[in-house]
């Protein structure tokens, strides 16, 4: 077996917005050098496909895997099938999160042999054993899609391997140097499978089905140890709800702190960390094992809309949970998303206000539509243009209650709200003249920041800065901004501290 990754120390390259997009170019119109830029090119990421396919051949590989786990870049993935069966034709297999939403899609392509759904280890190595029999029949193999005779079959879904039974990943086909986190060598760990909640814009369950299963906390701390000699230092916790079961993390972060006394590991959990499942304790311990960051989601403040896409929601509860985090020192970063269906722009402006007042990086992300997500049964269904749009870049989502406009200058409101949450300041409250004053000298690029964010206040408009000088943002809609900053008295740094933004009334 080879592991290739095509995507990560390949570099990118500028490539035409797809026609499809080409509605947002009014919007990121400018190659914006500002703090508060958004986005302008259109990428390819990776290798080119020929070179992928080039190196395919030279492997003459009996089978090959295609990973295709986001919608966005399913005609890479496609492509990508279509450049190597000019090469070497080998049958191809694909799977991946977006497989398991869109089974019969994917093979339907011409270049797709085969698929698996769901979680692949068994699957696969139960194809494998087929194919080295030299049998033909696969309409045992659990999971599997394929074709005969022009027609697609797909099997019954069944149990996987169980999760304690999985052996650790061999991770000697990808270079350290391609995977760092501020310059330490990072590899990625499962301590669970599985959600046991059910948010409607999440498609979780298509691929690891309903049940959450948890590894003993044994066979997890045996994997960091031999991530550790490979020379791995940072752990990056990937599950889809790390803290559920609140005893067996505090075990986990416990016997983390033993085993690694030098406190030489850093460790994260960027995907799912909730935080109705956070306390104190929980809290304190996994500082003391050497979590750095907290990555949460609030999503919403608006009761009501959390209820029908089934999110538990407490604000008080989330708000106590940020007061301790900080205290603790982490780095937090707090999700919304913009233009929920459902939403309106008054309820995402209370979101806004809300984490502007809390020591966390705004993290805000526009709804995009998730293939197979529950929320998605309400709509019609995606066609390939639809699918192409699930990214949040392309505010894909507008209606009678809010606009692509509005989506829009909430995103960049976000920005400009960042920027002022990471201005260092040396005392614990200070007005904003002085904040400004701070952010200034720090390097050219704030400094800009400050007199666009200052052009903005005076003129009511907002502007890029770039090589020809500063820009006006037409579609940056200044009145929805300043429904947003009037109302806010004062903004958490990521550092707890405090910049009033209006003077004190006498």
């Amino acid at each position: 077996v080879t592991v290739k990754n095509y995507h990560h120390g390949w570099g990118r390259r500028t490539i035409p917005v797809p026609k499809e997009l080409s509605y947002l170019k009014r919007f990121y119109a400018q190659d914006d050098k500002s703090p508060f830029s958004s986005f302008h090119h259109f990428y390819h990421f990776g290798a080119d496909f020929d070179r992928i396919a080039q190196e395919v051949a030279a492997e003459k590989p009996d089978l090959i895997g295609i990973s295709a786990l986001f919608a966005p870049y399913y005609r890479e993935a496609l492509k990508c099938a279509d450049v190597i069966k000019q090469k070497w034709n080998a049958p191809i297999l694909a799977g991946g999160a977006f497989v398991s939403a869109m089974p019969e899609f994917m093979l339907s392509h011409p270049s797709i042999d085969l698929i698996i759904q769901g979680e692949g280890e068994k699957p696969l190595v139960e194809l494998l054993k087929v194919l080295k029999r030299g049998q033909a029949t696969l309409r045992k193999i659990p999971n599997l899609g394929y074709k005969k005779n022009g027609k697609m079959f797909f099997n019954p879904k069944k149990d996987n391997f169980p999760v304690k039974e999985l052996p650790s990943p061999d991770l000697s086909d990808l270079p350290q140097k391609d995977y760092l986190f501020e310059r330490k060598p990072l590899c990625f760990m499962i301590t669970s499978r599985g959600c046991p909640y059910h948010c409607a814009f999440c498609s979780v369950h298509n691929t690891f089905g309903h049940h959450y299963r948890k590894r003993p906390a044994d066979h997890i701390l045996a994997e960091m140890q031999e991530r550790y000699r490979e020379g791995y230092r940072v752990f990056d916790f990937e599950d889809d709800n790390f803290t559920f079961n609140k005893q067996e993390t505090l075990d986990l972060c416990r016997k983390i702190l033993k085993a690694f006394p030098t406190h030489d590991v850093q460790l994260l959990a960027m995907n799912g960390i909730c935080y109705w499942m956070l306390d104190s304790e929980l809290l304190t311990e996994m500082r003391r094992a050497g979590f750095s960051h907290l990555n949460i989601s609030l999503v919403s403040t608006n009761s009501a809309l959390l209820k029908t896409v089934q999110r538990p929601n407490d604000l008080e509860k989330y708000r106590a949970v940020i007061k301790k985090a900080a205290v603790l020192g982490f780095k937090i970063v707090a999700y919304q998303i913009l233009g929920l269906p459902g939403e309106t722009v008054p309820s995402m402006i209370q979101t806004l206000q809300f984490n502007a007042k809390l020591p966390v990086l705004l993290g805000a992300s526009p709804f995009y539509l998730i293939p197979s997500s529950p929320i998605a049964q309400g709509f019609d269904r995606p066609a390939e243009d639809d699918i192409l749009k699930a990214r949040l870049t392309a505010m894909a989502i507008e209606n009678h209650a809010f606009s692509r406009s509005d989506i829009y200058t909430l995103f960049v409101t976000t920005r400009i709200l960042n920027f002022l949450k990471g201005i260092p300041l040396a005392v614990e409250q200070v007005s904003l003249k002085k904040a400004l004053e701070n952010a200034a000298r720090q390097d050219k690029r704030s400094a800009a920041g400050v007199e666009i964010f200052q052009r903005l206040l005076c003129e009511k408009k907002l502007y890029a800065s770039t090589s020809g000088g500063f820009e006006l943002l037409t579609e940056f809609n200044s009145k929805l901004f300043f429904k947003i900053w009037d109302k806010l008295d004062k903004i958490k740094t990521l550092d707890n501290k405090t910049i009033l933004t209006r003077k004190a009334k006498t």
